[in-house]
């Protein structure tokens, strides 16, 4: 007890001692924020975190259940209508990209301290911080329209005060901001290997063109981008599609190291690492699979065409309702797993599908669609893309998630000249003829321009086919203003029902609702309004 009792009456003394002292002194043993910049493994790991904030597996998976895709179980509240401000994928989503703007903030007031990277080198981090920054302000922007526009570190008081920007001086930001980080930013050709994934001057220029055609009346503008793109390899990169379209997104090889992918999100095979296992929720049962969570609609593969270039609408293409997935599309069987699909096993082996009801000559039948048992598919189809060969226990997967492919800047510049009138043969011949090349089309019917009949429509059609389970057809509904008109009425699975005389036999998966006086925009989360008292709702909510 007295040895205690004299430690006690040390520390005492030398406590008082140190209280005369300058109480700014900067400890030896860890880091503060007097020097946490100065450290340039700090400010590589502070980087990193920035990417790592950017965008994750759920926001890029869950974004096709809002839209005539696909169907999330569960009675999703967004694309049944029944939402509102304080639903909570609102709430988290509008705290995922202020938490990441926050980050990117604190980075570009700070990063300037360190004295040991290099000038070029801190411009150019500062420039993919930015990128990032921009990235967040888009996708607020596209959800809410007028948001606050917030680029430097502020205090938790100041946030209870500030008001939402106009959407036009958000826009304008996003723009100005991935312009000076294409001028300032080298191209994927530029950096080291070692750097593979870093955002780059191409990805740059692709998300600002991908911004303008949101816009709608900024067409001249896209083109002007994607032609920088095109015209310009050894500025911005050389890019070009891959080969195979199935292999982008399941074999490890092809999805890490391509020609095509422009921005991805960077995964590590193995564990410990950054994986994902969403597949685990959305593969056939018999694969592994868990439940099925996310299943594609009989809308999304109603638009895959034959393979003479026809819609399955056209009398003349051949289709053949008892048969459906004959002569269709590749990128269908790449993308979507339908009934008697030949599964191709990572051993080799492969496993017939059965999904429509008292088909297989296996029971337990786990594939087979049940109304009401929301363990398999309630659309009666499965997805196939993204499936990794080389998944770890429960579906974890170290591939990549594309976020920007040199498809959709070719799609891009289809739709931007078109609507400017300006779609001919040449315009073909770059943008949806290779594109069906690669899918694997042989038909000259399919790969040959075919006039300006009805190119708006195989536009789309080609758009939603190729980008499938990326996460863009809900932002493209919306732009185009179909939302209302695709998410009105029920969303429908495979011919399964047993009941011809509703919907032709085809399954009603949900009944959905978009009222297009409000729900082309968010509400503002309520917990936000409670926060601030200068922030306002959109109208309607």
């Amino acid at each position: 007890m007295k040895y205690f009792k004299k430690l006690f009456i040390a520390t005492l003394v030398i406590m008082a001692a140190s209280g005369c002292k300058k109480l700014n002194l900067v400890p030896t043993n860890q880091f503060t924020d007097l020097d946490f910049w100065t450290t340039s493994i700090n400010v590589n790991n502070a980087l990193n975190n920035n990417y790592s904030l950017m965008y994750n597996d759920n926001l890029y998976f869950f974004n096709d259940d809002m839209s005539d895709n696909a169907y999330s179980s569960g009675n999703d509240p967004i694309a049944t209508g029944s939402f509102n401000a304080s639903t909570a994928k609102f709430i988290g989503d509008w705290k995922f990209y202020y938490s990441g703007i926050n980050s990117c903030n604190l980075f570009l007031a700070n990063v300037d301290q360190n004295k040991t990277l290099g000038t070029s080198v801190i411009t150019s981090m500062k420039a993919e911080v930015r990128f990032i920054r921009a990235w967040h302000y888009f996708n607020l922007m596209k959800w809410w329209g007028d948001v606050p526009l917030i680029t430097t570190v502020i205090t938790p008081d100041q946030a209870k005060v500030i008001a939402r920007s106009p959407r036009t001086t958000v826009l304008n930001f996003v723009t100005s901001e991935l312009e000076a980080c294409a001028a300032a930013l080298p191209s994927k050709d530029q950096y080291a290997v070692a750097d593979n994934g870093r955002i780059t001057n191409g990805a740059a220029l692709a998300l600002e063109a991908r911004v303008l055609l949101y816009e709608g009346n900024r067409m001249a503008d896209v083109v002007t981008i994607c032609e920088k793109l095109m015209n310009n390899p050894s500025t911005y990169g050389n890019y070009a599609l891959a080969a195979d379209y199935g292999s982008l997104f399941s074999n490890s090889n092809v999805n890490k190291n391509n020609t095509e992918t422009m921005l991805a999100l960077q995964y590590v095979e193995g564990a410990p690492g950054r994986t994902w296992s969403d597949d685990f929720d959305f593969a056939p049962i018999s694969t592994g699979a868990r439940v099925n969570s996310l299943a594609p609609t009989q809308e999304l593969v109603n638009d895959y065409i034959m393979t003479n270039g026809k819609s399955i609408t056209d009398p003349a293409s051949g289709y053949d309702e008892s048969n459906p997935y004959v002569n269709r599309d590749p990128r269908l069987t790449a993308t979507i797993v339908y009934d008697k699909y030949k599964w191709l096993n990572p051993d080799g082996t492969t496993q017939i599908i059965y999904i429509k009801p008292g088909t297989d000559p296996v029971r337990p039948a786990l594939n087979e669609y049940v109304p009401g048992n929301e363990a398999v598919s309630q659309s009666g189809y499965y997805w196939r893309k993204y499936f990794d060969p080389n998944h770890l226990p429960g579906f974890v997967s170290g591939l990549n998630l594309h976020l920007i492919r040199w498809a959709e800047v070719l799609l891009d510049y289809a739709e931007a000249e078109n609507s400017l009138g300006q779609m001919n043969a040449d315009v073909w011949n770059k943008t949806i003829m290779p594109l069906r090349q690669r899918a694997g089309f042989t038909d000259p019917n399919a790969l040959n321009y075919p006039g300006n009949s009805d190119m708006t429509d195989i536009i789309r059609r080609e758009r939603r086919v190729e980008l499938a389970m990326e996460g863009l057809r809900t932002e493209d509904i919306r732009r185009w203003k179909l939302s209302e008109t695709v998410l009105n009425g029920y969303a429908h699975g495979a011919q399964f029902s047993g009941d011809p005389t509703v919907d032709d036999g085809y399954i009603r998966v949900q009944l959905r609702h978009f009222d297009a006086t409000k729900n082309y925009l968010w509400p503002i989360p309520q917990s936000e309004l409670n926060l601030d008292k200068n922030l306002t709702q959109n109208s309607g909510y």
